[in-house]
């Protein structure tokens, strides 16, 4: 009986310790690997019946393939880390437990607390699907140093179109052969650019209210705030003003101004720390900007970009309020303003932005805030909530693919507008 009683003690004393395992896929390369690993085991040290194995698994479209292979094979992962313009394909794949409906369950997660900009985007009628995280927006980044050398004011940042052009021309150097050895300005070929321009003209992408209140059936971007982003870009470009990378190559992009091989770079808040560091260490000063936007336009604000945090459905309930539990631990406050200090992603949060500004990290850390002031100063729309539609990354293939035959002359900006809604279109009916 004794030796019975033994076995059935350890039995059930190993029972109560059996941990919960989970698989936390992310995108997220470089220094940030370490940065989540360690965020995460701070978790599991929170909650040591939680065993989460984290995985860096190569770009957002590549987590999507592989996802998608994994549930097929019966192994799917339980929290995926997706761009923003997943989130209608997501939503479609019928794969997903919506973060709404964990938070109806749990009192301890206030919703409300999110940053209103953030949460409406991953919303659909009110309903939020996902888990924000790593937030961005794209802002101007500038060489002060090398402002004052053009007799640029290293204060005064251009705002528009054509304050962009025309300092971009003070900037402009070439040695005794003619060759530009510095530049303007650079971003990396990307459609999110275009989008972002779309939006602080107030200005839809698709229809039905760029998808929030009906099905998307076309793309409406062939119009003036359209071409005036394009006529843009290709001046810049056939001026000798701008150096452009090939499509999404925001290393190339980055490189060319910390070279200062060009004295401004558009790109995301999340190069903040990085580009603060490197500048220092080739000995410039760096400034942060809004976005400059067309002339005469009224500012309306921008999209959050980055992306968000998916629960994937599972056989076993546990794995799923294990998921939950560090989903939600990852948008607390102390996670979240860690993570905003390791890279540049704003917190999603509004009292984690409260307390950093009671310890006045922004006094000292402004390049940190400029973003956070550019996004809750945007006013709400439909056009700066951003699309939502499930042929999105086919979408900016399209413009993307529309833009480059521009900038090497084989289409006019309006040839190249027309050119992108055409492919656009006959993506989005290719979804349905």
């Amino acid at each position: 009986m004794k030796k019975f009683l033994v076995v059935l003690m350890v039995t059930l004393s190993i029972l109560s310790f059996a941990k919960v395992k989970i698989q936390f896929w992310h995108a997220m390369g470089g220094d940030r690997i370490t940065l989540i690993q360690n965020t995460v085991n701070d978790f599991m040290k929170a909650n040591p019946d939680i065993e989460v194995t984290v995985q860096y698994v190569g770009s957002y479209e590549e987590i999507l393939a592989k996802t998608v292979a994994a549930l097929q094979a019966g192994t799917p992962p339980h929290i995926v880390q997706l761009n923003e313009i997943s989130t209608k394909k997501m939503i479609d794949s019928g794969l997903i437990v919506p973060v709404e409906d964990l938070i109806k369950k749990d009192p301890t997660f206030d919703k409300s607390k999110l940053v209103s900009q953030v949460r409406n985007y991953y919303s659909i009628g009110g309903k939020l699907y996902s888990m924000p995280w790593n937030s961005s927006t794209p802002l101007l980044f500038y060489n002060k140093t090398m402002f004052k050398q053009a007799g640029l004011d290293p204060n005064k940042p251009p705002k528009t179109f054509s304050e962009v052009i025309q300092y971009s021309k003070k900037l402009l150097s070439k040695d005794s052969k003619g060759n530009i050895t510095r530049t303007g300005i650079t971003w990396n070929l990307y459609s999110w650019f275009f989008e972002e321009w779309m939006a602080e003209q107030n200005k839809l992408l698709v229809d039905n209210n760029n998808g929030r209140t009906g099905p998307v059936t076309k793309v409406v971007f062939n119009n003036d705030a359209g071409l005036k982003i394009f006529d843009f870009w290709n001046t810049l470009t056939k001026e000798g003003l701008m150096i452009n990378t090939k499509p999404g190559d925001w290393t190339a992009a980055r490189q060319l101004f910390l070279s200062q091989t060009v004295g401004m770079l558009i790109t995301s808040t999340s190069d903040v720390a990085l580009l603060l560091s490197e500048s220092k260490k080739q000995g410039f000063e760096i400034g942060a900007a809004y976005i400059p936007i067309p002339d005469g336009v009224q500012r309306a604000g921008v999209i959050p970009g980055g992306g968000s945090l998916w629960i994937i459905k599972q056989k076993n309930q546990d794995e799923v309020d294990a998921s939950w539990k560090l989903v939600k631990y990852l948008a607390d406050v102390d996670p979240q303003i860690q993570w905003h200090k390791g890279t540049g992603y704003f917190p999603v949060r509004n009292d984690a932005i409260d307390k950093l500004q009671k310890q006045d990290y922004y006094k000292d850390n402004p390049l940190h805030y400029v973003a956070i002031r550019q996004l809750v100063e945007t006013i709400p729309s439909y056009a700066t909530m951003g699309a939502i539609v499930g042929s999105f990354p086919e979408i900016r293939n399209a413009i993307e693919t529309a833009v480059q035959k521009m900038l090497n002359g084989q289409l006019t900006p309006q040839q190249a507008l027309e050119e992108a809604e055409k492919s656009a279109n006959n993506a989005i009916k290719q979804y349905f």
